[in-house]
């Protein structure tokens, strides 16, 4: 289930649609808090430093469609549960015999005629 859809169609010149994508390179290159000016109202984001991805372009039916598809995780990210940085981790101790064996040499022996 999507906690919040915002979905907007509507006519645009070539300057209005470069007008509202330099509005939202603004934000993302700001990151943080983002308000972006959409039609009669303002929409507040939440930009995190790394985002994920995706461009679609279609051709067919005499239209060329191109979407830009940007995605991010609304939870914090979780400390990870390493050991801390100041504390060298210790080599686990080796068996014995392991990683000494020896490659096999390979000996040739002449063969005897009769």
């Amino acid at each position: 289930m999507t906690d919040l859809k915002f979905e907007q169609k509507r006519s645009l010149s070539r300057q209005e649609a470069a007008d509202q994508l330099t509005a939202l390179a603004d934000a993302l290159r700001e990151g943080g808090d983002a308000e972006l000016e959409l039609g009669s109202g303002t929409l507040g984001l939440r930009i995190p430093d790394d985002l994920r991805s995706e461009l679609e372009v279609e051709i067919g039916g005499g239209e060329i469609e191109l979407e830009i598809e940007l995605k991010w995780t609304t939870t914090p990210a979780r400390p990870s549960r390493s050991r801390p940085a100041t504390t060298p981790a210790k080599p686990k101790p080796k068996p014995a015999d392991a990683g000494t064996a020896k490659p096999r040499s390979k000996k040739r022996t002449a063969a005897k005629s009769p």
